[in-house]
């Protein structure tokens, strides 16, 4: 029993509940920037027509915010089929991620409403990139202490499940890069993400058949 539970580690449950809160609390909080917006006095049908569409950028935003965070907790919800321990490292990772999560909604305002500066610009790609570099690190530690947090995977399959979400690192690094120039329009690339992730695992699982068994 103790080297299949040991006392260092911890059942996911409680860390479960709490990560699906805070996505839940994060994902309703980005609709303020909707309802805090005032549409003035309307006078007629054609005026609250036009007010409402001086908002597509408000709707824009908060759509693909809202994705994203469904993105990233699509990842939570894959990675925790396999993990059943976790550590006091890989609590406080999740936590790092948790820290991006819950700025989603902060740093969607920021792109809305100064989002001709380039900090602006920026505040929502840094979010998603900090908060996809927290979950791709949280991985790595478990997938490196496999036998006892993912043991239902065996060494190459954590490993091409890692290399998998790098996938989504590698793309949110490059919608960093061009966020200054075209802003939230970058995050178009997000749907290169899925065939990105098959090739990446495909050749991690290829790596790990082609090395030398002891």
């Amino acid at each position: 029993m103790r080297r299949s539970r040991p006392f260092s580690t911890l059942s996911t449950r409680r860390l479960e509940a709490f990560t699906d809160g805070v996505f839940a609390i994060a994902a309703t909080l980005l609709v303020l920037d909707l309802t805090d917006h005032s549409l003035g006095g309307m006078g007629s049908d054609a005026q609250m027509w036009a007010a409402l569409s001086d908002m597509a950028p408000l709707f824009l935003n908060f759509a693909l915010s809202f994705v994203l965070l469904c993105v990233l907790w699509l990842v939570h919800v894959r990675q925790f089929e396999y993990i059943e321990r976790v550590d006091t490292v890989a609590i406080w990772l999740n936590n790092g991620r948790l820290l991006f999560v819950v700025l989603v909604p902060f740093a969607t305002s920021l792109t809305t409403e100064y989002s001709d500066f380039v900090a602006g610009r920026l505040a929502m790609p840094l979010c998603f990139f900090f908060a996809i570099l927290c979950s791709w690190i949280q991985w790595q530690w478990m997938a490196r202490r496999a036998e006892v947090m993912l043991p239902s995977l065996s060494p190459a399959q954590a490993a091409a499940f890692g290399g998998g979400s790098l996938s989504a690192l590698l793309i949110s690094a490059v919608v960093v890069v061009l966020a200054p120039w075209v802003g939230s329009w970058a995050f178009v690339l997000f749907v290169l993400d899925g065939p990105f992730t098959l090739v990446l695992r495909r050749r991690k699982l290829r790596e790990a058949d082609a090395a030398p068994t002891a």
